[in-house]
């Protein structure tokens, strides 16, 4: 069976995009696929984002809310394009489009990401957004998944209730409030005025832990230098593994970053047996083993 976002179904997306904005499509760089497909104009600085998943088309409200927050208080993030109501509604696809950031800076630091982090946290959250729900966003992709056993189904969503279970009884020492909710290094571009951060899909009311953990977690499972890890704590001024709650935080993000590309499985399956090498550890627990990011 043929993929819901295959390379041509997603440049036709892509074209029709660029042709209700008069824009010239070819060229485009694909930058990433995963949750979603993020090109780069090179006839215009432009980048167009088509949702990756069904199930989660919801969350681009999100990403244009907090994008227009970040604008009005002037937190250092991608901007929308101006004059282009969105999110756009192109066939089949809803998109976004943004203002290039030339990546022409120094590479952004952990000590950075701290730092952005804390503007964020600090930040009163827009109107309306959602409270912290990450097991949402996980069962919908086990539901939205392009190609997936019965048994591979069956783990992951009892995997989703026992961790849910057990984060209902933490107790966060730190205030809740406006959090990122997909903190990571790849989430922070080098911009010549200093580092920017984009994607915002999981954006949220919540714990401010959860931003601190997917760090901690690059540094256990990706083996990310602990170096790392430790200027981005410091900077921040919270050690997120120090507290006795982590480990049932790492148990989210690593099935947040299993199941990602579940819904573009056929689409891309050159990810299929990093992701299966990772169910195979979930099932087995093998926390120590190392795993690749998703390409």
């Amino acid at each position: 069976m043929d993929g819901r976002f295959t390379s041509v179904k997603l440049r036709e997306a892509l074209a029709e995009t660029c042709a209700q904005l008069g824009l010239d499509p070819v060229g485009a760089r694909l930058l990433r696929f995963t949750n979603n497909a993020v090109y780069a104009l090179v006839t215009a600085p432009v980048v167009v984002r088509i949702v990756g998943s069904t199930r989660l088309r919801h969350r681009v409200h999100t990403v244009v809310r907090v994008a227009e927050h970040f604008a009005r208080h002037g937190i250092p993030a991608i901007r929308l394009l101006d004059g282009v109501e969105q999110p756009m509604h192109v066939g089949e696809h809803l998109v976004t489009v943004w203002r290039e950031v030339p990546s022409v800076g120094r590479p952004p630091s952990p000590a950075d990401l701290a730092g952005l982090l804390r503007q964020v946290h600090a930040l009163p959250p827009p109107e309306g957004l959602a409270e912290w729900a990450p097991f949402d966003a996980v069962r919908a992709r086990v539901s939205d998944a392009e190609e997936l056993s019965g048994g591979d189904r069956r783990f992951l969503l009892e995997r989703c209730a026992e961790v849910e279970a057990a984060l209902d009884d933490l107790d966060f020492p730190l205030a809740r409030g406006f959090v990122h909710g997909d903190a990571y290094p790849g989430n922070v571009i080098p911009g010549p005025d200093g580092p920017v951060l984009c994607d915002f899909d999981s954006s949220c009311v919540g714990p401010p832990e959860w931003d601190l953990t997917p760090l901690a977690v690059g540094r256990e499972r990706f083996g990310d230098p602990p170096s790392g890890y430790q200027e981005f704590s410091r900077a921040y001024g919270f050690d997120v593994t120090a507290w006795p709650g982590f480990s049932v935080l790492r148990a989210v993000r690593e099935l947040k970053l299993t199941t990602s590309v579940l819904p573009i499985l056929r689409s891309h399956p050159q990810v299929a047996a990093e992701l299966h090498r990772r169910l195979y550890d979930l099932r087995h627990g093998r926390t120590d083993v190392r795993w690749s990011r998703y390409r």
